[in-house]
């Protein structure tokens, strides 16, 4: 199976419904709205005057939200809609990005540009078959002295939807719509993986980065999983026998050669 043509063409798909959500709320982001959450935020830092490379950017509401704060963005994405949007998004603030249609890993092996800041966040990863080759991207992609900064929902949070929390050679093919309010039901084949914090971890000091921080939250700050309750000024939260389960984790990593 052709998994990034499947994968495309499902996101293809899910950026038609999702720039008409109420969940990505777009009027609100072309009218001042910033799409970032505080966790990102306050791990990232200021990034006035820095370059920033955002991989799996979606239609590029977070990127220009970091161009909006100064960066000097440049966004990576599969899907080809998805990147029409983000240019056309980026038109309209008229906001200097730049934005490329590819995969992950063929961005690596093509990518010669070193940015201050690799950026990626809530829902990436499990798209990936390789997070070794992932790692690498990053890594070839920072600067010395720069830092890659990941905020994910926590694999945790699989074992109460029916997924395995470690990794495998084998994908997750499914049929499911996607998670805004507006979906209608539609459904699309899409392929994906689970990775465990450990391997997570582990490919990012295999490609030689040095973790500086490791920060686990029991809040979300979307309502994209089932049995969520909201808590005012937090976020959403899962109690497992009155007990918070992990949602979210943030790793940065530093490149030092």
């Amino acid at each position: 199976m052709d998994y990034l043509a499947v994968n495309k063409e499902a996101w293809n798909k899910r950026t038609q419904v999702h720039v008409e959500s109420k969940f990505y709320d777009v009027d609100g982001f072309l009218n001042g709205k910033s799409s970032l959450n505080p966790i990102e935020l306050n791990e990232v830092g200021d990034v006035q005057g820095k370059s920033l490379l955002h991989l799996q950017c979606h239609f590029g509401q977070d990127t220009l939200s970091w161009a909006k704060l100064g960066a000097n963005v440049t966004g990576v994405d599969l899907s080809s809609e998805a990147i029409n949007q983000a240019n056309e998004l980026a038109n309209t603030l008229n906001i200097t990005a730049k934005f490329i249609c590819d995969d992950i890993y063929n961005f690596g092996s093509t990518n010669v540009e070193k940015f201050d800041i690799v950026f990626t966040s809530y829902g990436a990863l499990c798209w990936l078959p390789n997070l070794d080759q992932w790692a690498s991207t990053i890594a070839s992609s920072l600067t010395v002295d720069g830092q890659v900064n990941i905020v994910e929902f926590h694999p945790f949070i699989d074992l109460f939807t029916g997924y395995s929390y470690f990794p495998s050679n084998a994908p997750d093919v499914e049929d499911e719509g996607t998670y805004t309010e507006n979906c209608s039901g539609e459904k699309s084949t899409v392929v994906t993986w689970p990775h465990s914090m450990s391997e997570v971890i582990n490919a990012l000091i295999k490609a030689g980065l040095v973790i500086e921080s490791l920060n686990e939250f029991p809040f979300s700050p979307y309502n994209c999983f089932e049995g969520l309750e909201r808590v005012e000024g937090k976020g959403y939260q899962l109690l497992f026998n009155g007990e918070q389960v992990p949602l979210v984790y943030s790793i940065k990593a530093i490149k030092q050669r």
